[in-house]
């Protein structure tokens, strides 16, 4: 998808068609390199930012990658988000400062999908997503990536409050 398109833009578009289509994955193809787009791209539902000078070989693996369920980025891209994450001040974070059910968080961060943090917790699809905007919200992010980006940075050494994936 590229981000200008006539009539709506390619972040729109994958906005749209996201809850429509929720398993087809999109890969965004542009000239766009700054830190907005890329996050406004991220955080509708791409599941990769490249740029239209990705060479044909790299952007055929690119498509791979995304089929097997990865997130490609053209390397000058992925700096910029590592940049934009450096900059947060995600030190003064810890596990108290997340709102209510952290345990969302931990479960995104270990590849969890919203069903299936549905099933795990016994909860609802809109207390979930409830959680997570709370969660986006506390932490300043706008996306899945940037949320569990953060919680890296978190001091989680309870293993009793980190569930494992069954």
């Amino acid at each position: 998808m590229d981000i200008n398109l006539p009539g709506l833009s390619g972040i729109e578009g994958v906005r749209r068609l996201k809850p429509l289509l929720p398993e087809t994955q999109y890969l965004m193809l542009t000239v766009y390199e700054d830190v907005d787009h890329i996050f406004d791209a991220l955080t509708a539902g791409a599941a990769g930012y490249l740029l239209k000078q990705t060479p044909r070989s790299e952007l055929l693996a690119s498509i791979r990658d995304v089929h097997a369920g990865g997130s490609p980025m053209t390397s000058n891209i992925a700096r910029r988000v590592v940049q934009a994450f450096h900059r947060d001040d995600a030190g003064t974070l810890n596990r108290q400062s997340i709102p209510a059910r952290a345990e969302v968080l931990e479960l995104l961060a270990r590849g969890y999908l919203y069903k299936e943090i549905v099933e795990k917790l016994k909860v609802s699809r809109g207390t979930v997503n409830t959680y997570i905007r709370r969660i986006y919200d506390k932490l300043h992010v706008r996306s899945r990536s940037q949320a569990v980006a953060r919680f890296s940075h978190f001091s989680l050494n309870d293993a009793s409050h980190s569930p494992s994936r069954t």
